[in-house]
């Protein structure tokens, strides 16, 4: 599998962005105040699945001969790592739960 140049730039300024803020008592801007990790998750959720619908409108618009290939290329490189971000912290997650399953009591 080749590593396209775009996507490894995305995926290398996301990872930058992540433990940006590391100061106590700063909230994360996707984290409102008092809000807690269940509304974060599902907040990323509805973010990922909106890039993922946005990349294939950008497709269909494409083969449709109505959008620019720069666009389209942007919008399915940030689907295709949305998807693979989705992929690792699902993996992540099985890894957890598998992990304390096999804890002894």
């Amino acid at each position: 599998m080749a590593v396209l140049p775009a996507a490894a730039t995305a995926a290398y300024q996301a990872a930058a962005k992540i433990g940006t803020s590391a100061t106590p008592g700063v909230v994360p801007a996707d984290l409102p105040a008092g809000g807690n990790f269940s509304d974060f998750l599902s907040n990323a959720i509805h973010d990922s699945i909106g890039t993922m619908k946005q990349g294939e409108k950008m497709a269909s618009k494409q083969v449709a001969g109505q959008a620019d290939i720069v666009d389209v290329v942007n919008a399915v490189n940030a689907a295709e790592i949305t998807l693979d971000t989705v992929v690792a912290v699902r993996d992540k997650v099985v890894a957890a739960y598998q992990s304390i399953m096999n804890m002894p009591i």
